[in-house]
């Protein structure tokens, strides 16, 4: 009779993660767009990201290939297979996104402005003095005017000029 093999089931034993095929291919297309959007970079921007030897040498060969569809596109799969290698790509992504939310918040800045801009022409004098105690530098006497003769241009269907110069005079002061 032969002896039967018995388990023991009190040793832990290492335990096997699976990784799908469709996470395996997700993880290497968010690589494919982060190799893309770095080589979008301009040479000045790349430098702030911390790229090791090999993806340096890449992204110059992507400059020079830009032009040239198919290649290109072979040579955004080779850096994202150098990116896969890489250890740092948490610091890299940081990076990037960095980069890439500056125009996001300038965006936002000018929306503040504009909504600025448009309460000042709504409220008048009492914005306007709220806003030369939080911005010394503003022009307390440019801006009545320019509010006025906003008011003025909206109500007369005339074009906005004076509408265009709060949102610069604005934007001189704010955004320093």
């Amino acid at each position: 009779m032969a002896k039967k093999n018995k388990v023991d089931f009190d040793t832990p034993e290492e335990e096997i993660i699976y990784v799908s095929r469709a996470e395996l291919k997700r993880d290497a297309k968010e690589l494919h767009e982060l190799g893309a959007d770095i080589a979008a970079l301009s040479k000045k921007q790349r430098k702030t990201i911390p790229l090791n030897e090999e993806l340096i040498e890449a992204m110059e060969l992507a400059d020079r290939l830009k032009e040239k569809t198919e290649a290109y596109r072979r040579h955004l799969n080779y850096i994202a297979k150098c990116l896969r290698l890489a250890t740092n790509i948490e610091e890299i992504t940081k990076a990037v996104d960095i980069i890439k939310n500056k125009h996001a918040q300038g965006n936002v800045l000018f929306h503040k402005l504009e909504h600025i801009r448009d309460e000042l022409i709504e409220v008048g004098d009492n914005k306007i003095n709220e806003l030369v105690s939080e911005y010394p530098e503003l022009d307390r006497q440019r801006l009545r005017q320019l509010t006025r003769q906003a008011k003025k241009e909206k109500e007369a269907n005339k074009p906005a000029k004076a509408y265009r110069e709060i949102f610069q005079c604005l934007k001189q002061v704010i955004t320093q």
